[in-house]
Order: C-alpha cells, then sequence, then structure tokens
C-alpha cells in the first residue's frame, strides 16, 4: 500500500468526500454524547431486545471457517421462541451462552426452593444474578403461567397457545446478474426468476411442544412441479412435528430435526458456536437432545423421526431414524463393482444452473442411532452410536490431500461422554471412535475462582482419519479432523463498570489441510476490554491475533507462517428510550513472506424506535488491499432474517431498515442495502457478476400473529 490504510479510507473516492464528512461528523456526534447522555437516559434496558449485543459477545470473530448464516439464525431463532424459565433444564440454560456454571446451579437452588417464578424480573433476587447477565439474558427467556394452561388437552393448548407467527418474505437484487442474462451459456444460464421467496409457520410452547413448516425459493432458483424428480413446487420445504415432557416420554419428533448429546464430536447438530469473545460459556457443548430444525441450510439436519423414553429414573434412552436425499456429484467408472459413484457433496442448497441441478438430491444418506443417557445431581454420563449409510460409494479423488478424506458407503460412530460438576468447577468430555478408523476426545474445566473470576481450559485431540458427519465440537477446522490443541480462557470483572476477557489457542495439524499442503501449527489469541459507565453507554476495545501455516502463493510446495491481526473499537449510546448511536472502528493486517496488507472499515448506525413505527440505518466506508483483510459487518434485518456482508475492496456500504406494526398482530418491514465500490467495474462472479459498479438489493416481510 502506498498511502496508510487511514487516509485511503477517508479519501479514497473522490466523489464521496462530502459523504465522508457527514459519517466523521456522525461519529464525533456519537462521542459527545457519551458524557451528557449517562444522565439523561433513565429507561430499562433490559426490556431491549439488543440483537447485536449478543451478537458482539457470542460472534465478536467473523473470519473464521464457520457456518454464520446458520448461527445467526438459531441464534435468532432463540430469541423468537424463549425459554421457559420455570421448565429449562441446566442444559437447556446452558445453551443460551450467557449464564455461567455456578449461576445455572444458583437458579436451580433458587426455583428448588422457592418453586415456579412469577416473571422473569424474579432474577434479579438470585444471588450471582448481576445486572450484565440480566441484560443479556431478558430477551433469551421468558415465564409461564403453567397452571393456567397444562390442565387442558394437547390440541387445545395448540389451538389457544400465542407464541405462534406467520412469515412471508421476498427479495431481490434490482440489478441484472449476468446468470438471467439471455446471452449467457445455456449451460451457466439461472432457471428461474431472481426473486427470492420465503414463508414460515411455526407454534410453539416452551417444554410442550413445537410444530411448523419452512418454504424456500432460492434466488435463480425455478419453481417447479415433478415428483419423479423429487420436484414439488418451492425448491426447498422443512416440516416438524414435537411433544415435549408427557410423563416419561420426555421428546418425541417427527420431520425434520437436530440432535445433540455430548461435546458434539459424534451428534453435534445443535447451536455449537466455538472462540470468541465469550470465552467461557460458549465452550462447553449443551446435551440438548432432539430439537426441531428451522433453518433454511439445505444439509446438516436428519429428516424422520425420534424418541425420548425414560424407562427408570435418571436414565434416558434416545433412538432415532433418518433418510434424506442429499445433492452430489456423480461420475461414473466402469472398473468397479457400482459405476456409479459420488465424488463430493454439493451443500451450498442452490438449483439454478443445469449443473447444480443435475447434482440435486442424487445420493440417499440413512442414519440409525441410539444414545444412553444417565443424569444423578451433578454427575451425567452416557453413551452414543450413529451408523451413517449412502446409496452409492464415496470416492474422492486419489491425490495426496485427499489421503484421509472418508470414502465407502457407511460409517458407524461409537462414543462415550462425562460430565461432572462439584461446587463452582465443572469437568465435561466426551471420547468417540469411527469404525475400522480413528478416533477424537475432547475434554474440558470450566470454573469459577470469584464472583469476578472465571476461567476455562479445553484439551482436543481429533485423529485424521475421524469422520463425523453431523459433529460440532469445538475446533480450528470446520470438522473436528485432521487437529489436536489446547485452550485457555479467562474473563475477570473488575467492577460492575470494567471487566477483561481473552483466550490463548494452541493447535497442531499433522497432516494437510485446506491452502496448506503440509502438516503444521498455529496459536489464536484475543483479549477484550470492555467499559460500560451507564446503563445507556457501552464500549469495548478488542484485538485479536492468529498465526497458521499456510501455501505460499510463489509455490504451493513451499509453505510459511501467515499472521492475521484484527482491531475494533466500538461505542454504543442509548441518547434517548427510543434513540441509539453505534459507531465502529475495524482493522486488520496480514502479513506473509514479511509482507503485509491491510483492511479498515468505519462504521456508522444509527436507529430510533417511535412505538408502532422504527427506523434503522448504516453508513460505512471500507478499504481493504486483498481477501485475506475482509472485513465483516453484521447489520440488522428484517424479523428472523440476518445479514453480515464481508466488506472486501474500496468503497461504500449503506442500508436502511422499517419496521410498521399494521395492528397488535401484523407487522410490516422494508429493508433496502446498496454497496457501491470505486475499485472495479463490476461486481460478483461468474453467475453473480453485475455490470457497474453498484448492488442494490430489497427485502419486504409481513408477520402475521393468530
Amino acid at each position: 500500500m502506498h498511502r496508510s490504510v487511514l487516509t485511503k479510507g477517508l479519501v479514497f473516492y473522490d466523489r464521496s468526500h462530502k459523504a465522508t464528512c457527514h459519517l466523521v461528523l456522525a461519529i464525533a456526534g456519537c462521542l459527545v454524547f457519551v458524557i451528557p447522555i449517562q444522565a439523561y437516559a433513565q429507561h430499562d434496558p433490559l426490556k431491549q431486545v439488543a440483537v447485536e449485543k449478543l451478537v458482539d459477545d457470542i460472534f465478536s470473530i467473523q473470519d473464521l471457517d464457520l457456518n454464520y448464516e446458520e448461527l445467526y439464525e438459531n441464534l435468532l431463532q432463540m430469541l423468537a421462541n424463549p425459554v421457559d424459565l420455570n421448565r429449562a433444564t441446566a442444559d437447556e440454560l446452558r445453551s443460551l451462552w450467557v449464564l455461567r456454571e455456578s449461576q445455572i446451579t444458583s437458579f436451580l437452588a433458587y426455583r428448588d426452593e422457592y418453586g415456579p417464578l412469577v416473571s422473569v424480573y424474579e432474577l434479579q433476587s438470585i444471588p450471582d444474578f448481576d445486572t450484565e447477565t440480566l441484560h443479556r439474558l431478558m430477551p433469551l427467556v421468558r415465564v409461564d403461567d403453567a397452571s393456567a394452561v397444562f390442565d387442558k388437552s394437547l390440541l387445545k393448548r395448540i389451538a389457544h397457545e400465542k407464541n405462534n407467527y406467520f412469515i412471508t418474505r421476498y427479495g431481490r437484487t434490482l440489478e441484472e446478474k449476468k446468470g438471467y442474462r439471455k446471452e449467457t451459456n445455456p449451460a451457466n444460464r439461472y432457471a428461474g426468476s431472481p426473486d427470492k421467496i420465503y414463508t414460515r409457520f411455526r407454534i410453539n410452547r416452551s417444554g410442550d411442544f413445537s410444530l411448523g413448516f419452512t418454504a424456500e425459493k432460492d434466488a435463480g432458483e425455478a419453481i417447479r412441479w415433478n415428483p419423479s424428480k423429487h420436484e414439488h413446487g418451492m425448491d426447498y420445504y422443512s416440516i416438524h412435528g414435537q411433544v415435549i415432557n408427557k410423563g416419561r416420554l420426555r421428546n418425541i419428533i417427527a420431520g425434520d430435526f437436530l440432535a445433540q448429546f455430548g461435546q458434539g464430536l459424534v451428534l453435534g447438530g445443535g447451536f455449537g458456536v466455538g472462540k470468541g469473545s465469550e470465552t467461557i460459556t460458549t465452550i462447553r457443548r449443551s446435551n440438548l437432545g432432539f430439537i426441531p430444525y428451522t433453518s433454511i441450510n439445505e444439509s446438516g439436519f436428519f429428516r424422520g423421526s425420534a424418541i425420548s423414553y425414560s424407562p427408570i429414573r435418571n436414565l434416558v434412552v434416545h433412538g432415532f431414524v433418518s433418510s434424506l436425499r442429499r445433492d452430489g456429484l456423480i461420475h461414473q467408472d466402469s472398473s468397479v463393482e457400482e459405476s456409479s459413484l459420488i465424488s463430493s457433496f454439493a451443500t451450498t442448497g442452490y438449483h439454478r444452473t443445469p449443473g447444480e441441478l443435475v447434482s440435486r438430491q442424487q445420493v440417499n444418506e440413512t442414519n440409525y442411532g441410539a444414545v444412553l443417557n444417565y443424569k444423578n445431581q451433578s454427575l451425567e454420563a452416557g453413551f452414543i452410536a450413529d451408523e451413517t449409510r449412502f446409496s452409492l460409494p464415496i470416492t474422492r479423488t486419489s491425490t495426496l490431500y485427499n489421503k484421509y478424506s472418508f470414502q465407502g458407503k457407511q460409517n458407524l460412530n461409537m462414543s462415550a461422554f462425562l460430565n461432572f460438576t462439584k461446587n463452582n468447577i465443572t469437568f465435561f468430555s466426551e471420547v468417540a471412535q469411527s469404525l475400522h478408523h480413528g478416533g477424537a476426545l475432547v475434554a474440558g474445566l470450566l470454573g469459577s475462582i470469584t464472583r469476578q473470576m472465571d476461567v476455562s481450559l479445553l484439551y482436543r485431540n481429533y485423529n485424521t482419519n475421524f469422520y463425523s458427519f453431523y459433529s460440532n465440537a469445538v475446533a480450528e477446522n470446520t470438522i473436528p479432523q485432521n487437529e489436536s490443541g489446547i485452550y485457555w480462557g479467562v474473563k475477570y470483572a473488575f467492577n460492575k463498570k470494567y471487566s477483561i476477557a481473552g483466550y490463548l489457542d494452541l493447535f497442531h495439524f499433522p497432516w494437510l489441510r485446506y491452502r496448506c499442503y503440509a502438516p503444521g501449527d498455529g496459536s489464536e489469541s484475543l483479549l477484550r476490554f470492555n467499559y460500560q459507565p451507564s446503563k445507556s453507554v457501552v464500549l469495548y476495545v478488542q484485538f485479536r491475533e492468529e498465526t497458521k501455516t499456510r501455501n505460499l502463493e510463489t509455490n504451493y510446495y513451499q509453505t510459511g507462517n501467515g499472521t492475521k491481526r484484527n482491531y475494533w473499537i466500538n461505542c454504543e449510546v442509548d441518547a434517548t428510550p427510543g434513540l441509539n448511536f453505534k459507531t465502529r472502528v475495524q482493522a486488520s493486517t496480514y502479513t506473509l513472506q514479511g509482507q503485509t496488507t491491510r483492511g479498515l472499515a468505519v462504521i456508522q448506525d444509527v436507529s430510533f424506535d417511535l412505538g408502532r413505527f422504527s427506523f434503522s440505518t448504516r453508513y460505512a466506508l471500507f478499504d481493504t488491499d486483498n481477501y485475506d483483510n475482509r472485513l465483516y459487518g453484521y447489520e440488522r434485518d428484517v424479523w428472523l432474517a440476518f445479514s453480515f456482508p464481508a466488506y472486501f475492496g474500496v468503497g461504500i456500504r449503506r442500508y436502511a431498515l422499517v419496521q410498521y406494526r399494521l395492528t397488535k398482530k401484523v407487522d410490516l418491514w422494508l429493508r433496502w442495502a446498496q454497496t457501491r465500490y470505486s475499485d472495479r467495474t463490476s461486481v460478483g462472479s461468474e453467475g453473480e457478476t453485475i455490470r457497474g459498479n453498484t448492488a442494490n438489493d430489497i427485502k419486504l416481510q409481513a408477520r402475521i400473529r393468530f
């Protein structure tokens, strides 16, 4: 870079000078408000559903190899379906990633002693529940009056349940993309319209039942009706029905579901995160069992039925069966007994072009599984068995890189897990084995050393030939395979205003991996300082550094250590009960072979709420040298939707979101977003290519509650 990244970030585009001045003034205004507003804002912060705060705490690092779309959607589903505190188990509370182990113990002891809660605000009476914890927990929980509803039949409870919604959503990019143009090669042309259509209905009561369905058509996909090819109008459908806590029958579910047991080595389909600014609570997985699948991601779930039954006290037996058709790339090989083979799976869920349609639902995957789960007060232990079978054999290309990739038609995994809590220290673990292949181990400790200090420790060792298709364990790689490592985390609260959190993770890769054709080592560390001088002002500064071995661009058979550094400065101010300012500066550097590249984004958000009408907007400047310095910025979106674009290149990003409550049961949303680049004459690649330097997206949504 010939100029400093800060200078480039503010003057990169001559025509944006005026807009830049407005942005600087907005930032200055936000910072000026910090002092006087402390006395002005007197509203109760516990009543705010602050999705951004949860995102900042749980997903502070947004350039890892994770499926953030699914993570965000699961978080939003948690907000849309709060946990009933009077029926919540320890694992359900743990799955919220808000409470420390000591706080969960305190809550359960309080509920056992005093009986059901009458209000969520009763949490303030529980020892060890501080204001920050309450602020984060309130949007995720609720208190139901069980005596007023559970004396009715299941059908009557469903008919009278108020926690229901129907959503219909429409979105599209206004500019024409290459895949829709008539002159595009038919082999690469999209079959359908550029409209994205989505509908969802769900009705549920925490700890009782859940019913729902989802239908979606991605942009470029056609609406087809050909049952012989598994085409039934929309490209994707999902449906589920679940009944919970009926005597010894703890759970029964039919349709699409997830399975979360142990530490996610074998069955980890639940909401698992990993490393982030929440250095303690996100490391352990929760033993949630079977839960409905409500995402629009078209892979990574089971389709069939599952049951959980308790034959005796403290013992629960779980079983499930699933049969699901998956997208796969087929190739022919006359030299083997079965001439049709699967070379790889397609997981994007897109079926727009002839090539994508050819791979649609080409292989049938069947899963059988069983879990024995014993729990007695502070001790929990279990045994897991899961077998996966494919209708066609999986055969990878014969290369050194694929030496340890799964091949064959079936895989059997078995594992055992053990969790134990003593006072304020919790031990958790799971050991797994793929039959005739490799094994995996994860074990950790969580502890509250004092009321101000929490620590975490986790060890993991995943063999190169350990295969698990539904895992979600803590890992540096995208799957728990070909990796060993040890993680230390700490969080310390000096007082109500100041706190600090951080972690150090050391890891080793014994075999080749993506972008690294040699075994390698690495490390990752994070440090975050939080300052909250009042209920209306939040400020944090965060630094992260990661070093990993990767291929050198000059020679793919040589490797070097690449170091990525990220810097965040974030300030959020509630100017009035309905007016909020949020300013963030994100910067990054990447160093490889002595060469350093940089990235910068300056982001200003403003939102206000006038009761039936609310409005949010963003103006962001970004300047990154290359893809290694891409920066992610979470954006507000319509209800139960997500948006976190990568800022890459040089340009401006802005959006506006309007919500209007038409009636008590009908809400409307309209969202517009635009990205304008100054370093290119086209946006996107391949079929997504747009002529020009600007992309505009719109989204409309209606929600009806019955």
